[in-house]
């Protein structure tokens, strides 16, 4: 009895274990809501293997269904704490998604415990779904270059004018004589350069940076973060409290503060330099932006009254050339933090740096519409612009979506490095015919799954009357696409998208249809031998016949089993009737009631299609032909 019960339980193992491999099958072929329906069958079954729970929960993760992706990696992370911490971080994505922050958080935390080392556990608590907001870049396609004219020193601080590009740099090429290192970062003191930009066919492309020409403007010391009025005629630059006799002056403290200074052009040379009014010895004032008419100078400050560490101001330039007062640009901008780098593009849109609010860590760039509403709100500009770095210093066109910024994230050439962009969507369309294989008459109501790098379904679309899909996705990516349609077998293709925006793919798929006459066609189901059990392969092609007798639930067929003339007669008779009753079980273990199979019946050798009968030598292929299954349409409306 011990042995007949070990026996049954064996084999129920192996029954479970042989569904998860036709389940694993689908699934790894994108098929997730009919892999989802065989691992539910497996738990129904008494599977509740961490494999069985973590799949189910990934083919509703993978289709966006967050509610049951949610149920089943709960279940799998109740049932074994130490599952591998992927899970944990996928349940509080779908939590998330749901809007469950509570619970997404309490998770969280279990995660940063399981993975201190993990980057992700770093989120704020209450924001993580606003971080993967700010860290997305899908659907916005963005080019970032690494300027060639970069040092292995700070560069950064870029404004375009003219034609010319205007920055800070560290370099310290043509100052004959200055040795002096900055304590700070061991690196030479930053002046101002400039560079001849040229556009050729939308690449940018520059001259070797040379010193400002001018009269005194670089000094031994820090010269950075310039604004130029419309004219070209005037520049406002930010400095180190210098004084006349070219040393550095300081506070009470010790502390020397910044600046900022105009100089006129005169001749092609900056002169005539002249400190700003609003400037002191006890604080700072630098990073000038000016208005788009010129009319109004932003500028940063640590200055007392702010509400924080440094503030960005406004004060209004007189037409006689002299400044009103200083005036902070409030709460809605300003922070108990840093806030640092303004600048004000063509569209009147103020770009800034800040650590006050969220961010991706460090310093991130922030827009805001503040000068032409007073209620507008500040926008992190997410990534690509932002990074776990310090990123700042924006300028744009916001007529050509062009620019720069600065950053120190890695993969620089130097400290601080000037990058260039150029933001676009970058969308390529593609498009296709579904067609009928056999007849290659086109497919109507076909579906069309786009599914991603990850495996999750992105897109999906139906085949109009003539056969025709199309779709948009993005560049630089990988995709399958899926056509499927009932009585027919599902076609899959590969595509990968390039960097050109607006490109056009075309892929065409090709369904081989399940029905043909008066039979069920699907490929050959093959048993071990002298077996009759249903082989994982042979289950995978059976699926066919349950979604076809699915699609028509009137449909009657009967089955047919048949070897090749190897063996006895007799024996190879009671095989294929084995054979033929075990696809019969199969598919009534499917839900295919068992009144729809009209009969199971096994003719062994005596219908074969070709000459090799018995004592007949014939090759492995020709005895192939003869080892065949069949499943006729006896019925259906």
């Amino acid at each position: 009895m011990k042995t007949k019960v070990l026996l049954i339980t064996l084999l129920f193992s192996v029954t479970l274990f042989a569904q998860t491999k036709v389940a694993d099958k689908f699934f790894n072929n994108f098929a997730y809501v009919r892999a989802s329906e065989l691992y539910q069958n497996a738990v129904n079954n008494g599977d509740y293997s961490e494999h069985v729970l973590t799949r189910l929960g990934d083919c509703y993760y993978n289709n966006s269904n967050s509610m049951k992706a949610a149920i089943w990696y709960k279940k799998a992370l109740d049932k074994y704490p130490n599952i591998n911490a992927e899970y944990l971080y996928k349940y509080i994505q779908a939590q998330r998604s749901l809007g469950n922050y509570q619970e997404a958080d309490t998770w969280l935390q279990k995660f940063k415990e399981r993975q201190n080392d993990d980057s992700r556990h770093s989120f704020a608590i209450g924001n993580i779904n606003l971080y993967e907001e700010l860290s997305s870049t899908e659907n916005v396609y963005i080019e970032i270059t690494n300027l060639d004219i970069n040092s292995k020193y700070s560069d950064f601080g870029s404004l375009e004018h003219d034609g010319k590009l205007f920055f800070a740099s560290a370099r310290n090429t043509n100052a004959v004589g200055r040795k002096k290192l900055y304590d700070w970062n061991k690196e030479p003191f930053l002046d101002i350069y400039q560079a001849n930009v040229k556009d050729n066919n939308g690449v940018k492309e520059f001259s070797n940076p040379i010193t400002l020409p001018a009269d005194k403007v670089n000094t031994n010391y820090h010269e950075a973060s310039v604004a130029i009025t419309n004219d070209g005629k005037t520049i406002y630059f930010t400095r180190d409290n210098v004084n006349k006799r070219n040393r550095l002056s300081s506070d009470k403290q010790g502390t020397t503060h910044l600046k900022i200074y105009k100089a006129s052009l005169v001749s092609g040379n900056w002169s005539n330099i002249e400190e700003l009014p609003f400037n002191d010895d006890v604080f700072s004032t630098g990073h000038p932006a000016l208005s788009i008419d010129n009319k109004v100078l932003f500028f940063v400050s640590d200055r007392d009254g702010g509400f924080g560490q440094t503030d960005i101001y406004k004060v209004t330039i007189n037409d006689d050339g002299s400044y009103g007062e200083p005036e902070n640009l409030g709460s809605r901008v300003n922070t108990e933090g840093r806030e640092m780098f303004p600048f004000i593009a063509k569209n009147n849109m103020l770009y800034f740096s800040s650590d006050g609010y969220l961010n991706l860590g460090l310093l991130d760039i922030y827009r805001s519409d503040i000068l032409n509403s007073t209620n507008a709100h500040v926008e992190n500009m997410g990534a690509p612009f932002n990074s776990g770095a310090d990123d700042f210093a924006f300028f744009i066109d916001s007529e050509t979506q062009r620019g720069y910024f600065s950053s120190n994230r890695e993969g620089g050439k130097g400290n601080d490095d000037i990058y260039s962009f150029a933001a676009f969507d970058c969308k390529q369309t593609v498009s296709g015919v579904a067609r009928d294989s056999k007849t290659q008459q086109p497919l109507d109501a076909v579906t069309i799954q786009v599914i991603n790098e990850t495996g999750k379904v992105i897109e999906e679309v139906e085949t109009a009357s003539n056969g025709a899909y199309t779709y948009d996705v993005d560049c630089n990516k990988s995709y399958t696409i899926r056509g499927s349609k009932p009585d027919y077998k599902d076609d899959v293709k590969q595509m990968t998208t390039t960097s050109e925006n607006n490109f056009e793919h075309h892929v065409d798929l090709s369904l081989v249809p399940l029905i043909d006459m008066d039979q069920i066609v699907i490929n050959p189901i093959f048993f071990d031998f002298d077996k009759w059990n249903i082989r994982s392969d042979a289950k995978y092609e059976l699926e066919n016949i349950v979604s076809v007798m699915r699609e028509h639930p009137t449909m009657v067929i009967k089955i047919e089993s048949h070897t090749d003339s190897r063996g006895a007669d007799k024996y190879n008779m009671k095989l294929s009737d084995r054979r033929a009753k075990s696809t019969r079980d199969y598919l009534r273990s499917r839900n295919i009631a068992p009144e729809r199979i009209e009969s199971a019946i096994g003719y062994g050798e005596s219908q074969l299609l070709n000459e090799c009968g018995n004592r007949v030598k014939c090759s492995k292929e020709k005895h192939q032909k003869n080892r065949r299954s069949y499943f006729y349409i006896v019925r259906s409306n």
